[in-house]
């Protein structure tokens, strides 16, 4: 029954963990380098970058459709309707992607204008040349992300983690040089952005090209259209499209209702949330090694073994969020000492980071990794609905009672989305133990 031992799993798990934390790093340097920019583009690409989040998930729905139903065919040993699958994903993500950059190209202005109509000029200046440099490099995420879902469906994550390291620094050193020494602006920061996601887009499409691979693009199932492949892909990418642009909009509002608390509430929101993200690195790590798992045990009809993966996943990611969680909560007060904070800020913030850890080592686990399961068995319509009744009812809505009208400010919000954790938590662990997931079939 043990299609993975624990050597292979922790082979999995390591390398997904360092891409993330890469990825968090290279935000982190964007964000000082552009600093030196004014703040004219500082709050540019501040504002964009929420902008273009929306297509980045909507990139990874695409990817997540094709990890799952790839993982299954590789669960029955039917390596080439892996491969057609992963062409069928790459094509779509191309069209895509292409259509998303032209509208954004040609529209992009107006839609910026809508957004963010208040803001100073040079900051829409600022906005719309970095809106549509970065837009130029729609495609290559998109096809990064395709070929990321072949590689960690067959369990090779360390090649998504070295090309992610390749493309650190070489977007660390070009916004150095498009700042420091081109003095280019947003356009400084904005095309080292594309030529690293382009540049990554073409090193994993080659590995996906590689007669070495168990799974592989071919040409000729790139350009032959399957209509049953794209509805078994798009089956899974729309309710996780659907889901994650709810998400996204609903955090924007919730920045807005922030912004109404007062300065110092404000800022602490603001040191909280980078320490959130750092902390969360764990739980956002297991999500594709759920879809992995999962996907071939259900694949190949054993759902014993999926079962039992279920719970010994769950089991390894509260215990990896446990202890990473405990340690971001250990060196936050260190960290505080590099932030010009007065001291009642200082102290909100410790309060924000201990009610985020608390919930995201204990409830996160299986309201983010673990529905990841339940998605790679097929069970996306339910997850898709849980998830939006308890992030508008649950995370909204509460937001609104504690953080407003019973005046909490930012910790209302904070008891906001750890009520929605667990509220899903609790959800997605009693689905799984109902054993309905058992009656989905993606293949």
């Amino acid at each position: 029954m043990e299609h993975f031992s624990g050597r292979r799993l922790r082979a999995m798990i390591l390398p997904l963990f360092v891409e993330q934390l890469l990825v968090m790093v290279v935000g982190l340097t964007d964000t000082l380098m552009v600093s030196h920019a004014g703040e004219a583009a500082v709050s540019g690409v501040a504002l964009v970058n929420q902008f273009n989040i929306i297509f980045l998930y909507l990139f990874l729905a695409l990817a997540s459709g094709g990890a799952v139903v790839i993982s299954q065919y590789i669960g029955r040993r039917e390596n080439e309707q892996a491969g057609r699958t992963a062409s069928q994903l790459l094509a779509l993500s191309i069209v895509v992607s292409l259509g998303l950059t032209g509208f954004v190209l040609a529209g992009g202005q107006m839609l910026l204008s809508l957004l963010f109509g208040r803001v100073e000029p040079d900051v829409m200046a600022a906005c719309i040349r970095y809106l549509q440099i970065t837009a130029c490099g729609y495609p290559a995420m998109a096809v990064y992300y395709a070929g990321a879902a072949i590689c960690r469906s067959l369990g090779k994550t360390s090649i998504t983690m070295y090309i992610t390291a390749i493309a650190c620094v070489l977007n660390a050193v070009g916004d150095f040089l498009g700042v420091f020494v081109l003095r280019a602006g947003v356009a400084g920061v904005a095309w080292p952005f594309v030529t690293a996601w382009m540049i990554s887009a073409v090193l994993i499409t080659v590995v996906c090209f590689g007669k070495g691979q168990a799974v592989a693009y071919r040409i000729r199932w790139i350009f032959a259209w399957n209509g049953a492949l794209m509805r078994r892909i798009l089956s899974i990418a729309i309710p996780n499209g659907i889901e994650s642009g709810v998400f996204q909009l609903v955090k924007v509002a919730l920045t807005s209702m922030a912004a109404l608390f007062g300065t110092y509430q404000i800022a602490a929101n603001g040191v909280a949330q980078s320490i959130w993200s750092l902390a969360a690195l764990a739980g956002v790590a297991m999500g594709p090694v759920f879809i992995t798992v999962i996907g071939q045990c259900v694949g190949a009809r054993d759902l014993e073994a999926a079962a039992y993966y279920f719970r010994k996943l769950g089991k390894y990611t509260l215990a990896f969020s446990t202890g990473w969680n405990i340690l971001i909560l250990a060196i936050t007060p260190f960290v505080l000492d590099f932030y010009a904070l007065a001291p009642e800020t200082k102290k909100l913030v410790l309060l924000l980071v201990l009610i985020h850890n608390v919930f995201n080592a204990g409830a996160f686990p299986y309201s983010g990794a673990f529905s990841n399961g339940l998605r790679a068995a097929g069970d996306v319509r339910f997850t898709m609905t849980v998830s939006l009744a308890s992030t508008i009812g649950g995370r909204l809505l509460l937001s609104y009672v504690l953080g407003i009208v019973l005046n909490m400010g930012v910790i209302g919000l904070a008891l906001a989305m750890a009520a929605d954790w667990t509220i899903r938590a609790v959800v997605f662990l009693w689905r799984e133990r109902t054993g309905k997931w058992r009656n989905f079939q993606v293949i």
